[in-house]
């Protein structure tokens, strides 16, 4: 499966942005899809996962009540909708994805097959 990230961009302190990952190449459906990111001279970090249907979220603590991941499967696409936006927020954003049909989802990255090319978020203050 291939997948593009984009979305990302400048914004404010407390401000909003929605990133899209548009998967092609396989039955999206069937794949646990994850958001990372990771900012100038950390690792990179989980922030949210959905399952195969969306029955099943995660998130990273520091993101929980503020970013609510999606996804639509008709449209091959996967949603992180990222409010209240610090600057600690500031980082490029990768979504990833495997194939599982597994309930829950997976918060490493080592879990994950298939890898975005990232789209940048600037939060300023």
């Amino acid at each position: 499966v291939q997948l593009q990230a984009f979305g990302g961009g400048l914004v404010q302190v407390g401000g909003s942005l929605r990133l899209s990952c548009a998967a092609s190449g396989r039955t999206f459906s069937g794949y646990t899809m994850g958001w990372f990111r990771q900012a100038p001279g950390k690792e990179r970090a989980f922030v949210s996962a959905i399952n195969w249907s969306g029955g099943s979220t995660g998130y990273a603590d520091s993101v929980k009540g503020r970013f609510t991941i999606s996804r639509d499967n008709a449209k091959n696409t996967v949603y992180l909708q990222m409010n209240s936006l610090k600057p600690e927020d500031t980082a490029v954003y990768y979504c990833a994805a495997v194939r599982s049909d597994y309930g829950g989802v997976f918060h490493g990255s080592t879990e994950y097959d298939y890898w975005g090319q990232g789209t940048e978020v600037t939060v300023s203050s």
